[in-house]
């Protein structure tokens, strides 16, 4: 399979680096207005990718008047013609998932065992919210004596959409496919870490039908061609994916017109595991949920918090299965760890790793760059760390890599005050048999998500998002489309209700 997959990514280059990768506006690929590029390299290995459109305000400026003049038809398209065009979409997305799991997996770093299931999920996503476009429009009936009330919803507008550099493909369909069904139009900003899979998306939805303008994507940098969008009048709404920080720049960035944010920000997260929990499961599901795709996904479960009679056997346990986790070659089907996206995410979490030395804590494993043939790629060895407590820096700030720190608890009312002591609040995993605990510590845990002797099992009609730093608003299902729709009311009187007289 790694020769097949070598083979695949090399055809897929030669393409790439003679072509590079252009913005797509209105259907056409086009070269940034001031003709400027960026490169793209890859984590693996440091090799060039591709040079890319360095989008400008005059880029996001045309793509918004695409998406503008395109809105006009696209949100009188009916439900069934856009429905057969998303699974057309879907279809291409299967049709290229080879070609997008290796360029993915080349250009973020991510496991091909994990990017593949990333191009069947996109499809998926596809598929279940072609099936909601004739669910988007509905409201709700709310009747008075002498007046029938009922509500509609209506596409918000052209919207823009920011995705990170993690799992881009992936969450590119997680946001893209709603914003569609819904009706409205988007210019797409990806992540200038990793911005080769967007060219085959956009390109696979043209391909598939989608009108001109419907769907525009303008690469660049956050601080050029994001500010823009973010600012940009005919912009309705920005959906991001990223890091908290540049989620409240955002915030600043969209007042002065008044835009719809819906923000799905960081994490640290905790997963609490009691003594009575099925160990051998919440085992796997510690190790899984906080080293698969590299530890960089905003839903990981970075923070182990073990109760105190289970701490000694558990933790031993687990450090003899990190320092077996295999680092390697992305590309490789064996590889359960890859290299971070870039040269300066590698040296940040590294850094946490010399951090938690300076704080007093213990680490049992990783904690350094492997030697060797790995040493010209961004790896970094699956780390793990004890002795953390709620006042050290590793056990407040979010890592956003494979490096797991663990706690300590005695009592329910412990292990919640542990969770809850830091600012974010995305998700949170917790092991017990006991029933009545199970919901009183989901009750009580600050986390827009939990999952109750479970890792992290995405079900599309459930709500997805965090409080307090970890968000705003929620996706998935009917929730997606609160966010790109407006709700209007309508209401028709029975003639019968009495009307104030002035003047007669």
């Amino acid at each position: 399979m790694l020769a097949k997959n070598e083979k695949i990514l090399k055809k897929e280059l030669k393409k790439l680096k003679r072509s590079g990768i252009k913005n797509f506006i209105n259907g056409k690929e086009v070269a940034s207005s001031s003709k400027k590029t960026f490169q793209t390299h890859s984590p693996m290995d440091g090799e060039l990718i591709a040079n890319v459109a360095s989008g400008n305000a005059k880029d996001i400026d045309t793509a918004a008047k695409a998406a503008t003049k395109a809105f006009k038809e696209w949100r009188i398209v009916d439900h069934r013609e856009r429905k057969n065009i998303l699974y057309k979409i879907a279809a291409n997305i299967e049709k290229y998932s080879e070609e997008i799991a290796a360029l993915e997996s080349y250009d973020t770093g991510q496991p091909i065992r994990f990017t593949k299931k990333a191009a069947i999920r996109g499809a998926a996503n596809f598929r279940y919210f072609a099936d909601k476009t004739i669910d988007a429009p509905n409201g709700l009936s709310t009747p008075d004596t002498h007046h029938v009330n009922f509500s509609i919803k209506q596409p918000i507008g052209p919207v823009g959409i920011i995705t990170p550099w993690n799992a881009p493909f992936m969450l590119s369909t997680w946001k893209i496919a709603p914003a569609l069904a819904a009706g409205c139009t988007v210019v797409h900003k990806p992540a200038e870490f990793s911005p080769v899979t967007a060219d085959i998306l956009c390109k696979a939805a043209t391909e598939a039908g989608l009108p001109l303008g419907v769907w525009n994507t303008v690469h660049g940098m956050g601080e050029t061609a994001g500010k823009s969008l973010t600012e940009h009048d005919s912009i309705k709404a920005i959906s991001f994916v990223g890091e908290t920080t540049t989620g409240s720049h955002i915030m600043r960035q969209g007042a002065d017109t008044l835009k719809r944010v819906h923000f799905e920000l960081g994490g640290k997260n905790p997963v609490i595991v009691f003594d009575d929990a099925n160990l051998d499961r919440a085992l796997d599901a510690v190790i899984f949920m906080k080293y698969s795709l590299n530890g960089e996904r905003c839903t990981s479960s970075s923070r182990l918090i073990l109760h105190e009679s289970v701490y000694d056997k558990f933790v031993k346990k687990l450090t003899a299965r990190v320092k077996k986790i295999k680092v390697g070659n992305p590309l490789d089907p064996k590889t359960e760890v890859g290299p971070l996206i870039h040269p300066s995410h590698q040296e940040k979490v590294l850094s946490y790793a010399k951090l938690a030395a300076q704080e007093g804590a213990k680490i049992l494993a990783g904690g350094t760059a492997p030697k060797g043939k790995l040493s010209k790629g961004c790896y970094v060895n699956p780390t793990l760390v004890e002795g953390v407590t709620t006042k050290m820096r590793i056990g407040n700030e979010e890592v956003f890599g494979p490096f797991l720190s663990v706690m300590k608890f005695k009592t329910e009312a412990q292990a919640i005050k542990i969770a809850n002591s830091v600012r974010y609040g995305l998700t949170a995993y917790i092991w017990t048999k006991d029933t009545g605990r199970a919901h009183r510590m989901a009750r009580d845990v600050e986390a827009g998500m939990v999952w109750v002797n479970s890792q992290n099992v995405r079900h599309l009609p459930a709500p997805f998002g965090g409080v307090k730093y970890s968000g705003i608003g929620r996706d998935g299902g009917e929730y997606s489309f609160d966010f790109y729709m407006e709700t209007k009311n309508i209401c028709v009187a029975y003639d019968t209700h009495a009307i104030p007289k002035l003047g007669a």
